[in-house]
C-alpha cells in the first residue's frame, strides 16, 4: 500500500483578486517580491509567470525540492500571435517561441533560484492536478522528503472562447507535499467527469472541505 501524501503547505494568486485565500499565510500577495527575479528575467513573463515564480520560491525557499508545474493550455495568447505570425509571413522572435514552451517558466525559475533539483512540466488534458499529485508520489518514494507542485492556468486567447476550458481569471495555486508532515491528502472514489482548475483547487483550500473533484476524488483530513 502507499503511504499517504500529506499537505504541509499552499500559496495561491488570482489575477482577478487582490488576495485569494481566506488565511493570508497561503496568499502570495502577502509577501511581495519573494521571488526576487532579476529584471532581465523577470520581463520575460507574464504575470502568470511571475506569480508562479512566487509560489515556487516561498514554498521552496531552499531550492531543495523537485518542482513540477502544470498547465492545461500553456502560453496559449503568445502561441496564438506566433502561428499568426507564420501565416501572415512573418519571421518569429526566438526569445518569444523560447519563452511559449510548456517548460519555460521552471526555467526561468531554476536560473534565478540556481535551482538544481528535479524538474518537470506537465500538461494532462484536464487531469492536471491528479498528474501532478501522482508525479510528486513519485518523487517522495524516491527519498525526496518534500515536493512542490504548481498548477497554473493563463488567459484566454479570445479566438478560444467557447473552445476551451478554462477558469475565470489567470491563476495559480502551488502545494508542498510530503510523506509525513501535515495534513492527509488522499484518493477517495473515482468520477471521470471533473476537470479541476487552479481556481477550484484554491476553492477547495480555502473552503476547507473534504473533498476535491478531479479524476480521482481528493479528499483532505479533517482538521
Amino acid at each position: 500500500m502507499h503511504a499517504a501524501l500529506h499537505l504541509e503547505d499552499w500559496q495561491a494568486w488570482s489575477a482577478a483578486q487582490a488576495s485569494v485565500a481566506i488565511n493570508s499565510q497561503h496568499d502570495i500577495s502577502t509577501n511581495p517580491g519573494a521571488a526576487k527575479l532579476p529584471a532581465m528575467l523577470r520581463r520575460r513573463l507574464d504575470e502568470v509567470g511571475r506569480a508562479t515564480c512566487e509560489i515556487l520560491k516561498t514554498l521552496d525557499p531552499e531550492a531543495s525540492c523537485p518542482l513540477i508545474h502544470a498547465s492545461r493550455h500553456g502560453d496559449a495568447t503568445h502561441t496564438l500571435q506566433m502561428l499568426e505570425a507564420l501565416a501572415q509571413g512573418d519571421p518569429i522572435s526566438p526569445t518569444r517561441f523560447s519563452m511559449s514552451v510548456h517548460n519555460a517558466v521552471l526555467g526561468v525559475h531554476s536560473i534565478a533560484s540556481r535551482h538544481h533539483r528535479p524538474l518537470q512540466a506537465l500538461g494532462a488534458c484536464g487531469h492536471e492536478f491528479d498528474a501532478l499529485v501522482c508525479e510528486a508520489r513519485g518523487y517522495l518514494t524516491e527519498g525526496y522528503p518534500a515536493v512542490v507542485i504548481v498548477f497554473s492556468e493563463g488567459p484566454r486567447p479570445a479566438a478560444y472562447q467557447g473552445h476551451a476550458e478554462y477558469p475565470e481569471s489567470p491563476c495559480a495555486v502551488g502545494m508542498r507535499l510530503t510523506l509525513d508532515s501535515g495534513r492527509k491528502l488522499l484518493p477517495h472514489d473515482v468520477s471521470q467527469s471533473a476537470r479541476p482548475t487552479p481556481l477550484d483547487v484554491i476553492a477547495w483550500l480555502n473552503a476547507d472541505t473534504p473533498h476535491l473533484d478531479g479524476q480521482q476524488r481528493w479528499q483532505l483530513e479533517e482538521r
